[in-house]
């Protein structure tokens, strides 16, 4: 057998203390610049100029049915595969929901503003999702959710 072979690395001192340095200036620059808030993108508020609260039900064929909180009429049932963009959504902030121990009682509201945007709005977390950042055609998915204009649907 050999003998195991001892080998001893040394450092010196000055470039390790370097990179210490320099992580510890990155953290502190990545602090700072989150406490003020450079680099960030933010959007002024805009009021709501169309809005609906809705309730949403997975029902036992796998369809999803939309409900009008206010009435609880079935405003649209999206059939079993079909809304791919809707369920996936829905399924996330019913997950954020069940996480946070809240049920599926309290609406969500889905809001055109006055900036043309359209939000997705949890009533009971406060979560807003803007729609129009994931493409035109699942912005319309939620879309057609919204009154006519003469308040019908």
């Amino acid at each position: 057998m050999t003998a195991a072979t001892h080998v001893d690395i040394r450092f010196r001192t000055w470039p390790v203390m370097a990179a210490g340095l320099v992580v510890a200036l990155a953290i502190l620059a990545a602090g700072l610049g989150r406490y003020a808030g450079l680099g960030t993108l933010s959007v002024p508020a805009s009021p709501a100029v169309e809005a609906r609260e809705l309730l949403f039900q997975d029902t036992r064929e796998g369809s999803i049915t939309v409900l009008d909180a206010a009435d609880r009429k079935v405003v649209l049932v999206v059939p079993l595969g079909e809304g791919g963009f809707m369920r996936g959504v829905m399924r996330g902030l019913a997950r954020d929901r069940k996480m946070r121990g809240l049920g599926p009682d309290l609406p969500f509201r889905i809001e055109r503003r006055q900036n043309g945007m359209v939000i997705l709005v949890d009533l009971a977390t406060g979560r807003e999702i803007a729609l129009g950042s994931f493409g035109q055609t699942n912005l319309e998915a939620f879309s057609r959710l919204l009154p006519n204009k003469d308040g019908s649907r």
